[in-house]
């Protein structure tokens, strides 16, 4: 393989957001290389269990889907943003249907489908293919993108940098004035590729793999939010983590997530005493936003020395389990738990990372021609906590205005980029190191960074973050990539992201809870990291 490949879009990332935008570029006969760390399937729209988010039932609005979404987000949207992603929803869904999705159906409803409710939503306006909607969207699109001739796909590689003009300084043009000209990507051979393009998109997922226990795959590492910060773009928000409230508590069970529609059609949150605990706590119950009841279940699990909660769907017939939740049903069956029968052992997990690269709604950051979709973007939809099932919304929209942009621009011309310099560094000598690294940074982030903080909890966790950074870039410094590598080096510091956007926010919103700064403050504003204000 040429170790220099030219295209017109680079998409880095395959999940909801990397393909929509592929399929939407496509159209217009543009030359899309479509980069993946691993398999397409590698993405955490893929286990999206619960659906999408859409005003489909007539005593439903868009004004009535805002104020939801305004309300969870706890004063920090950009009602612009969340106006125009909620407003354009119906279109969404059109297209998904048109590629082929197939929504579960419900005859008795006007609009032909059958609508949930979760956490925060004051109608059932929740779309969904049963219990496995990420699973049935990807798998659709993933086969529109294999036969596209305009796409060429590169699974098992990993992004390393973005090469912009600011590194390596062009003299034709000011500095002030920084392009994206693409990127460094490492193949499964070790080999580093140089991609070109006059246009390349992050869309790369979230970071919530920083933590020890999350619901997300292996890939969500904070790869697209690190290198377009060490590229210069600005980070807003990372404070916001959202831990999703049930998370399957099994021995044998990996990040496996309980859907909140559970909740959504009657799961009922106890101890183990068979008590329902979300009476003391809030009054929408178990329907309350992710943070609340995710905070709620971290009080009772740490007031009575838990180490999980059950939710309790049993009391519904087998046939409306089976029905509504067959995959969840049948993970829960394999590992000797019979849900039409007994609770559901659940812990809080992290889930979704709200915050990210700025960018407009074009998906647009702050260095040209360089574009942030999805998970690994902060458009302010989300404010400080993600309404449940806006994020496969945002993924569409961003991603349809995003293309059109591209489309309706001039390209740039594309100078010779220098080629990956490896010439002073040798072969991994000690791997543990990476390993070691990776653990201590994933068991600090958990103890100290996690639903609960305090200011001496963050001072810890930077102190010990900071070491850890310095060992991983003397070992980068060294030796040569490798695929754990890199995900550790973009692991690192999306955790000091993290931390330091705890440290600058001194109140509790959202879905940061500071017990040194318990109230809200009434200045209401973003937390914004750039290369200006970060040391």
């Amino acid at each position: 393989m040429k170790l220099s490949l030219n295209y017109d879009v680079v998409i880095v990332g395959s999940g909801l957001s990397g393909l929509s935008t592929a399929l939407f570029l496509a159209e217009k006969s543009k030359n899309i290389a479509l980069i993946t760390k691993k398999s397409l399937k590698d993405c955490s729209s893929y286990y999206a269990q619960g659906g999408i988010a859409s005003v489909i039932d007539k005593d439903d609005s868009i004004e009535n889907h805002i104020k939801d979404t305004l309300i969870a987000g706890d004063g920090l949207c950009n009602e612009k943003a969340v106006r125009y992603i909620i407003e354009n929803s119906p279109d969404a869904i059109k297209w998904l249907v048109s590629m082929g999705v197939k929504f579960t159906a419900d005859e008795e409803h006007l609009s032909g489908f059958h609508l949930t409710k979760e956490g925060g939503h004051s109608f059932r306006r929740i779309l969904h293919i049963a219990d496995g909607t990420g699973e049935a969207i990807i798998n659709t699109l993933i086969q529109k993108v294999k036969s596209h001739p305009n796409i060429s796909i590169f699974e098992n590689h990993i992004a390393v940098d973005l090469i912009t003009n600011n590194k390596i300084k062009l003299p034709h043009l000011p500095l002030e004035q920084d392009y994206c000209y693409g990127l460094y990507v490492l193949n499964q051979k070790n080999q580093v590729i140089t991609f070109s393009a006059p246009y390349t998109i992050l869309a790369t997922g979230g970071a919530a793999k920083v933590y020890l226990y999350t619901t997300n795959p292996d890939t969500t590492t904070g790869d697209g939010i690190a290198i377009a910060f060490r590229a210069g773009c600005n980070i807003a928000n990372m404070e916001f983590i959202q831990f999703h409230p049930t998370c399957l508590y099994h021995n044998n069970a990996k990040s496996f997530l309980i859907s909140e529609a559970v909740r959504g059609e009657g799961g009922i949150l106890k101890l183990p005493n068979g008590k329902r605990f979300m009476v003391n706590h809030d009054k929408r119950l178990e329907l309350a936003p992710r943070d609340i009841v995710a905070r709620a279940i971290d009080f009772e699990m740490k007031k009575y020395g838990l180490d999980h909660v059950y939710l309790d769907i049993s009391y519904k017939s087998q046939a409306f389990i089976k029905d509504h939740f067959p995959n969840i049903y049948k993970t829960c069956k394999n590992l000797g738990i019979d849900i039409t029968k007994e609770p559901i052992p659940v812990v809080p997990a992290a889930h979704y990372t709200c915050g990210g690269i700025v960018t407009d709604l074009n998906g647009k950051t702050n260095i040209k021609n360089l574009y942030a979709i999805g998970e690994c973007a902060s458009t302010g939809l989300h404010g400080a906590n993600r309404l449940a099932s806006n994020s496969l919304l945002e993924c569409l929209i961003i991603s349809k205005s995003a293309a059109n942009d591209i489309l309706n621009s001039k390209n740039i011309n594309i100078p010779d980029l220098p080629n990956w310099d490896e010439s002073q560094v040798c072969d991994n000598d000690e791997e543990v190191i990476i390993s070691h690294n990776w653990d201590e940074l994933r068991r600090t982030m958990w103890d100290y960074v996690g639903i609960f903080r305090t200011n001496k909890r963050l001072e810890r966790a930077i102190h010990r973050v900071n070491l850890l950074k310095n060992e991983i870039h003397e070992y980068y410094s060294n030796f040569k990539l490798s695929a754990d590598l890199i995900e550790l080096r973009n692991l690192a510091l999306t955790a000091e992201l993290i931390i330091k956007s705890a440290q600058m926010r001194h109140e509790s919103r959202g879905l940061h809870y500071s017990k040194n700064y318990p109230e809200k403050s009434n200045t209401i504003k973003d937390t914004i990291l750039n290369k200006d204000n970060f040391s």
